[in-house]
């Protein structure tokens, strides 16, 4: 059998063995799903055991899983409830965690093209990790879900457009050129998402649903595709067309197929989470320079740097920009759920890594910090508003949930 063949195998041994891990764990100690599939990549890796090595197929179906899940971030966000004040404290919160994060990187990364990498990293959220634990616990769409996604969606979509506006190599005028015809064309598509679909549309969706047509599933891959490819040919990172193509989707369903939307969005998590999305996360693990960690010195004292300041550049000004009706409680739980990173930290430290802007040891530190966050941040938030009175979380609330 080819090395491809095998590793995939291991992965997806990894996918079925991880919800059962989780859930056994979870009966003692919630741990996100994703913890189990990097940990386990890791183990099966070049730096371990040595049994699976990525090559360009697995690679490949590695990106399409990130891009899946950027995507559902995307679709998760509800325009409703992410509007007002709310948004304008959480665009500020970002641009604040940014300027921190920059000044941060340069000190770290001993210049300013190292330094982009690093601060551009630190602002990320990984909202795709919050829903799922916030739809769980029953919390998503109450005032406090409302905030974090808020917070969360431009967490996750401002270092998107930092990347593509500091890391894509052109100059800024140029970045900023390409990308105001992104956001005309993705203001065209969404212009055309809001028109009323004709009748034949939605009775297609509601008669195929069930069937080997499967119109809406296709439908929503041919958006995800045709978003990829125009960031592509652009020049910007695919992952911007991705969450644009989520945003588009979810109005798209919302006004053409509305009672049929919810089924055709299980459908589509179940080919992310069932198949796309561990391929990541395991990748991830597969990948991680596990060796460069261990060294010692720097790199090594860099993890634990590297956590906290998720928490100063990304946490410090959403606490002090927090909307003033929420409790103590609350504002603390929403620092740590904005702080929690991960996908965005694995995306940019890669691109980091291929223009030699970071080491293999620096790289490493930041993705390690990021998996510290997605274990420690979604459960001391969860422990801290139930200790305040707020709803007590369930047990599947982390652990049957897959966690971005």
């Amino acid at each position: 059998m080819s090395q491809s063949g095998t590793t995939l195998i291991l992965i997806m041994a990894i996918a079925v063995l991880a919800p059962l891990l989780a859930y056994g764990v979870g009966r003692r100690l919630p741990v996100p799903l994703v913890i189990f599939e990097i940990l386990l990549g890791i183990l099966i890796g070049p730096d371990v055991l040595g049994w699976a090595h990525a090559d360009a197929l697995i690679d490949g179906l590695s990106e399409l899983g990130l891009a899946m899940l950027i995507f559902l971030a995307g679709y998760e966000i509800e325009f409703g409830k992410v509007r007002g004040d709310t948004l304008r404290r959480s665009v500020w919160a970002w641009v604040i965690a940014l300027a921190l994060g920059l000044g941060a990187g340069v000190l770290l990364g001993g210049g300013f093209h190292e330094g982009v990498f690093i601060g551009v990293a630190l602002t990320s959220t990984a909202l795709g990790t919050v829903l799922p634990v916030l739809r769980d616990a029953g919390e998503l769409h109450g005032r406090f879900g409302s905030v974090v996604m808020a917070f969360g969606a431009v967490g996750e979509f401002g270092p998107i457009i930092a990347m593509a506006l500091l890391l894509s190599g052109r100059s800024p005028g140029q970045s900023t050129a390409v990308l105001a015809v992104f956001a005309a064309l993705t203001a065209a598509a969404v212009l055309w998402a809001l028109r009323p679909r004709p009748p034949w549309f939605s009775r297609v969706v509601a008669k195929t649903l069930h069937t080997s047509g499967q119109f809406a599933v296709r439908f929503v891959f041919l958006l995800l595709a045709v978003m990829l490819g125009a960031s592509q040919a652009l020049g910007l990172d695919v992952l911007l067309g991705a969450f644009a193509a989520g945003l588009i989707t979810r109005l798209v369903l919302t006004g053409a197929a509305p009672e049929s939307g919810p089924a055709v969005l299980e459908k589509v998590e179940a080919v992310g989470f069932g198949f796309l999305v561990p391929v990541f996360f395991v990748v991830t693990g597969i990948e991680f320079d596990l060796d460069s960690l261990l060294d010692g010195g720097r790199t090594l004292l860099l993890l634990p740097v590297f956590l906290l300041l998720f928490l100063v550049v990304r946490g410090g000004p959403v606490l002090l920009l927090a909307p003033r009706d929420l409790g103590r409680a609350d504002r603390g739980a929403l620092v740590l759920y904005s702080s929690t990173a991960l996908p965005l930290v694995v995306a940019i430290t890669t691109i980091g890594l291929d223009d030699k802007a970071l080491t293999a040891g620096e790289a490493a530190a930041l993705v390690g910090a990021g998996m510290m966050s997605v274990l420690v941040f979604p459960l001391l938030a969860l422990r801290l508003r139930s200790g305040a009175g707020g709803k007590a979380p369930s047990r599947e609330s982390i652990t049957e949930s897959e966690s971005w």
